[in-house]
């Protein structure tokens, strides 16, 4: 009999679906693109319909390739994280779009919620900004009376992506969330494992409407598709589940997972460490392991492929994401680029600010732009690193993944400007690998022999000490001078 491990992997960008077999090896995969929509200034977001059919198309093409008569030991769903879902319970319909991570539309609610900045940090680990879904949650609630209406006649049920998508696979039979899921809502208690009176009451909405809590790694239950009985064993954020697969469980490790935005995460144990201007993220719950919880300091960066894809999109700069090695090497004039398309994470948090380039001349061209935003991507890492060391969490070196991790002058500088060794693993597909190595270990199966990847690319600092301060300098006039000017320009 043939068995799998299958996860989902539900992203900003696409939805996937891999089946692993015993050795670690993919040996099914589907996927389908997914575009997220920016209608205004500040907002970005999906159709919750797009998300679903998607999601299942992709399933459904894996499953069906399976021979008759293989077994599936368990599904993870990995997921975007502070996106967020809002439909009606009875007919499983969508209400409202899908606002994004990255939708900053929501600030005044956020802004005017009775609740202070350092409180909500104490109880979430998180910030008080539009990106996490509480002030989503009140926009919604204020602007579409579709939503309004479910509201009053208790038909709503809002949650984070893989929640929707698991509600639906289960044909209404499971609406749970993991804490990782939980915590980017703004509105759960990272101590006491459960959603929090306190803010559910600022931002003023029922738990009634949520999911039930679960330990990331339990059973959430089973489902049936295509035939095969299937059992949930796990739920948990794409990016924590990228560093179980770049081997983040080890203590003081850090991983930086580049994708539509790029999050870097270093493993504290058991313990929560305070460190100013970063999150005190969940890694994960183990319910098979008496709810033993591991913590993360996180470090966000809003826009890194976003950036890129821009640029793609709107000025046809490149087609392949491969060609940008060969434009870094071509440009010949260096300019700075603050690339807050998003707004700008940690450690600053400054959802206003605009996507900024300076020094321009008449001779800049579109390797010179790429290069700058390759370059401000890296920068706005440092920034992260700098404040992890601040914190007293020492770092020799930071594994990487992700796709635009395979960019070779982008490792190369960001080992440039944080002075420590970047090495990219050989794993690309890590949110995937993680997921389902642990979900394998929890169904007996020897991971011992599982290779989640081979022929990692390691890259050194090539600038003394004295030239990186130099640069870093600049960079931090560059970025605060930034801030100021866009403080100054009318934001809707």
């Amino acid at each position: 009999m043939n068995e799998y491990i299958l996860v989902v992997d539900q992203g900003s960008s696409s939805s996937r679906c891999f089946a692993f077999d015993l050795n670690g090896k993919v040996a099914f995969y589907a996927k389908r693109e997914l575009r997220v929509s920016y209608p205004e200034q500040g907002f970005a977001e999906y159709e919750p319909r797009d998300i679903l059919r998607t999601q299942t198309e992709v399933i459904d093409r894996t499953l069906r390739i399976m021979k008759p008569g293989s077994k599936i030991l368990g599904l993870g769903i990995a997921s975007q994280r502070s996106t967020i879902v809002l439909w009606d319970r009875n007919t499983g319909v969508p209400l409202c779009p899908a606002l994004s991570w990255q939708d900053g539309r929501s600030f005044r609610e956020a802004e005017a919620a009775p609740v202070s900045n350092s409180r909500i940090h104490a109880i979430t680990g998180l910030y008080k900004t539009p990106y996490y879904s509480a002030s989503k949650i009140v926009w919604c609630m204020k602007n579409y009376p579709a939503v309004r209406r479910a509201l009053e006649r208790r038909n709503l049920l809002i949650s984070p992506v893989a929640s929707f998508i698991l509600w639906h696979l289960s044909k209404g039979g499971i609406f749970a969330a993991d804490p990782t899921l939980a915590q980017r809502t703004l509105l759960f208690n990272i101590h006491a494992m459960q959603w929090d009176k306190t803010l559910l009451d600022a931002f003023g909405i029922s738990a009634g409407i949520l999911p039930q809590i679960k330990p990331t790694f339990s059973d959430f239950g089973e489902i049936q598709r295509n035939g095969f009985k299937i059992p949930v064993r796990a739920m948990m954020g794409d990016q924590q589940s990228a560093m179980l697969g770049l081997g983040i469980e080890n203590r003081n490790t850090a991983c930086l997972n580049y994708g539509t935005g790029a999050f870097l995460l270093v493993n504290t144990g058991g313990r929560i460490v305070k460190t100013t201007g970063l999150l005190n993220s969940i890694g994960w719950q183990d319910g098979f392991n008496k709810n033993k919880t591991v913590y993360f300091s996180e470090g966000t960066v809003n826009s890194c492929a976003t950036v890129l894809e821009w640029l793609k999109l709107n000025f046809g700069f490149y087609k392949e994401l491969s060609e940008i090695d060969a434009m870094c090497a071509k440009s010949k004039n260096r300019i700075f680029v603050l690339p807050a398309i998003g707004g700008i994470g940690s450690p600053h948090w400054d959802y206003r600010t605009f996507t900024t380039f300076t020094g321009l001349t008449a001779g800049t061209d579109k390797n010179d732009l790429i290069r700058g935003c390759v370059e401000g991507i890296c920068f706005m890492v440092s920034d992260i690193v700098e404040a992890v060391k601040e914190s007293g969490v020492k770092i020799k070196e930071i594994k990487v993944s992700g796709g635009v991790s395979n960019i070779d002058y982008l490792l190369q500088f960001q080992s440039d400007v944080t002075g420590l060794k970047v090495v990219r693993v050989g794993q690309i597909e890590a949110t995937a690998a993680g997921l389902a190595g642990r979900i394998a270990k929890i169904s007996g199966s020897d991971v011992k022999k599982w290779k989640l990847g081979s022929g990692d690319s390691v890259f050194f600092p090539r600038i003394n000490p004295s030239r990186r301060k130099s640069v870093i300098a600049c960079w931090k006039n560059f970025l605060n001078h930034s801030v100021e000017m866009s403080k100054k320009i009318t934001w809707k």
